[in-house]
C-alpha cells in the first residue's frame, strides 16, 4: 500500500519515527507533549481498521501514553481520534499539565503557539529513539 502522510499533519509536526505500521509525529508545541499517532492505512475511522492493526494502534497508544507520562511528568494524558479537520487515521496523546496554557480547557481551543527550540526536539527525539527503538521498525 502507497500511504501518504496528509499534507496537514505534516506541516504541523515534526515526524519522531516508526513504530510497527504506524507513525509518530509531534505537534511542533512545546506549551504540549502532543503526539500523533498516524497507522498506515487508508481507513479513516479506528473501528474499521483489521483487528490485528486495531490491537497494534490500541497497543500503540498505551504504550506511548506511558511513555508520556512517565518521561514528562504530565499530569493527564488526553487521548482522541477525532479527525473532523483532517479525516487521515491519526490519534491525539496530549501530555497535559495543570499549569499549561490551556488548563483545563482543550488543547485544539488554544490559540498560544510556541515551536519547539533545536535543544528541545533533540531531547525528545533522543527519548522517543531510546524507548522505542526496539519496536520501531526500520
Amino acid at each position: 500500500m502507497d500511504f501518504e502522510l496528509d499534507p496537514r499533519l505534516a506541516g504541523s509536526s515534526i515526524e519522531l519515527g516508526r513504530f510497527g505500521r504506524s507513525r509518530v509525529l509531534l505537534k511542533n508545541n512545546a506549551h504540549f507533549l502532543w503526539l500523533l499517532l498516524v497507522p498506515e492505512t487508508a481507513v479513516t475511522e479506528l473501528h474499521e481498521l483489521p483487528a490485528d492493526q486495531f490491537e497494534e494502534v490500541s497497543g500503540q497508544t498505551r504504550q506511548l501514553s506511558t511513555w508520556v507520562k512517565g518521561a514528562f511528568q504530565v499530569d493527564k494524558i488526553n487521548v482522541a481520534a477525532i479527525g473532523n479537520i483532517v479525516s487521515q487515521l491519526h490519534v491525539h496523546i496530549v501530555g497535559r499539565n495543570r499549569d499549561d496554557v490551556a488548563w483545563p480547557g482543550t488543547v485544539w481551543a488554544c490559540d498560544e503557539k510556541k515551536p519547539f527550540s533545536d535543544a528541545e526536539l533533540i531531547d525528545v527525539q533522543t527519548r522517543f529513539t531510546l524507548a522505542f527503538n526496539s519496536a520501531r521498525s526500520s
